[in-house]
């Protein structure tokens, strides 16, 4: 029940990432928000899961900051 509800929550970020970046045509937001769509389906857990998903925001903000 975990997993389902953490997945919910991590692919609804990476859907509004991917609407936003595709919206004003930024790269980043749009690579970050199809990873963080499609990793939860191959990861079932929920440490992993939020860690990645941290680590992708992180470089999403890394890239935005440098410009890219």
């Amino acid at each position: 029940m975990g997993w389902l509800f953490a997945s919910l929550i991590v692919s609804s970020v990476g859907y509004i990432l991917f609407h936003y970046g595709r919206k004003l045509r930024r790269v980043p937001q749009i690579v970050a928000g199809i990873a963080m769509l499609v990793y939860p389906y191959f990861v079932h857990n929920l440490i992993v899961m939020f860690a990645i998903a941290a680590g992708l925001s992180l470089l999403t903000w890394l890239a935005v900051y440098l410009g890219l």
